[in-house]
């Protein structure tokens, strides 16, 4: 294999044949590719693109550059969903437990917040104790035991896309659509998956901002996977305003324990991870149809079983036995908690939903640079809905801040994120369309 013969094929737009990409990606992970080189491949694919069964190939290198997890004998379906990203988007946290409840093996593998995203992994390091890098035996008892864990990418999985993506990053070519489905896909393939559920996120809070290029990745994220052997659908959903009424590590935690109590009933919040808890359970052969499921999940919830999942969960990966009975006793609290007024009265007619996930980010909630350590204790929460009538000075949400100039700073920003009208907004659909 001759590296610069194939990246000299891809830039001139010829096919690739699956065992040149293998070979490739393979020289990559054992570092026998320079970055140069691999800089120009990554380049070559951004401006040529790949067919489908090219990105199939790559996603197959990737997945098989280190350790693909076999769960042969677990005796129940093993599934999983991913996220594009977004604000407020904890769904992760409840949709595991509820589907495990509902008979799925739910091998999540998650990652940690990437520009003014959230990271689930972020979120559960809110949990004092909580080990989101077990080793695999833990990983493994987990799962079995409890029919869910969320954990972090381990050094053995994928080992590829973590040097590409490095790569990537640091050479624009982040946005393209093959690239993007092979280092999603091949983290997802390595956990041994049977099905899989993508979330594919489209709005002013997501990577995606229009409808076209959201649906442009879903179905490649959907033909690539099923390509590879994962029976996969995907849904569109909508990011034209956080998700959750929080947006902060730990602030997300505690929505998700009101979440699985029962208190967000009625929420875009909870059309969405009902819409996917149903697709899980018919991707894997779960139910008979999207009415059951969603009706199966729904009681899961309601019981308290996805809650007490929950819990087990918790602490079997090393969090405290009753964390979700008491957790104001281990989750910290900013100091400082700022309402923002309403500037005026009206509806709150549009959100600038990146301008607050960024503003979580500036709180200390995210990362600036990845070496940068997460402040779980900051953000944002009791976020009112779109389309909620206020009055001037009414409180449209709360900071939570290490300081008093910071609250001030970001809720003086807040107060403009927010767009309020004389008339209330069309309500548009959390759950925009399904590709499968």
């Amino acid at each position: 294999m001759i590296p610069q013969e194939i990246i000299r094929r891809k830039r001139d737009g010829k096919a690739l044949a699956a065992e040149d990409i293998a070979a490739f990606i393979g020289a990559l992970t054992r570092e026998e590719i320079t970055e140069g080189q691999a800089a120009a491949f990554a380049m070559a694919v951004f401006f040529r693109g790949m067919s489908r069964d090219e990105t199939v190939a790559l996603t197959l290198a990737m997945r098989d550059s280190g350790t693909v997890l076999n769960w042969d004998g677990l005796g129940r379906p093993v599934a999983d969903k991913h996220s594009t990203g977004g604000v407020g988007d904890n769904v992760s946290l409840m949709l595991a437990p509820i589907v495990a409840v509902c008979g799925l093996a739910v091998p999540m593998i998650s990652g940690r917040g990437l520009g003014h995203t959230g990271g689930t992994l972020d979120k559960l390091q809110s949990i004092p104790g909580y080990n989101v890098m077990p080793d695999e035996a833990l990983f493994r008892k987990v799962v079995d035991e409890v029919g869910c864990a969320i954990i972090g990418q381990t050094a053995d999985l994928a080992p590829a896309d973590r040097r590409l993506y490095a790569i990537r990053d640091v050479t624009a070519t982040v946005e393209s659509v093959p690239l993007i489905t092979a280092s999603i896909l091949s983290k997802k393939l390595a956990a041994g998956l049977g099905s899989l559920v993508l979330d594919v996120k489209v709005g002013n809070g997501a990577f995606m901002e229009s409808l076209e290029e959201a649906e442009a990745l879903a179905r490649s994220l959907v033909e690539v996977a099923n390509g590879a052997g994962v029976k996969t659908a995907a849904l569109l959903t909508d990011m034209n305003q956080p998700l959750a009424d929080a947006a902060g590590n730990a602030l997300e935690v505690v929505n998700c324990l009101d979440f699985l109590a029962g208190l967000k009933a009625g929420t875009r919040l909870e059309a969405v991870v009902l819409a996917e808890a149903a697709e899980m359970l018919m991707q894997a052969g779960i139910a008979g149809s999207l009415a059951e499921a969603e009706e199966n999940a729904r009681l899961a919830l309601e019981s308290g079983e996805a809650m007490e999942h929950f819990a087990r969960m918790v602490h079997a990966l090393g969090g405290p036995a009753d964390f979700c009975e008491r957790p104001n006793a281990y989750l910290e609290r900013a100091p400082v908690r700022l309402r923002v007024p309403a500037p005026r009265g009206g509806y709150l007619a549009a959100c600038d939903t990146r301008a607050l996930g960024l503003a979580v980010v500036e709180l200390g909630g995210g990362r600036k640079r990845a070496a940068d350590p997460i402040d779980h204790r900051v953000g944002i929460n009791e976020l009112l809905p779109l389309g909620t009538q206020v009055s001037q000075g009414e409180p449209i949400a709360v900071v939570h801040a290490k300081t008093q100039e910071d609250a001030e700073r970001i809720a003086g920003d807040l107060a403009r994120v927010y767009a309020i009208a004389d008339m209330a907004p069309a309500a548009p659909p959390v759950v925009i369309k399904r590709i499968g």
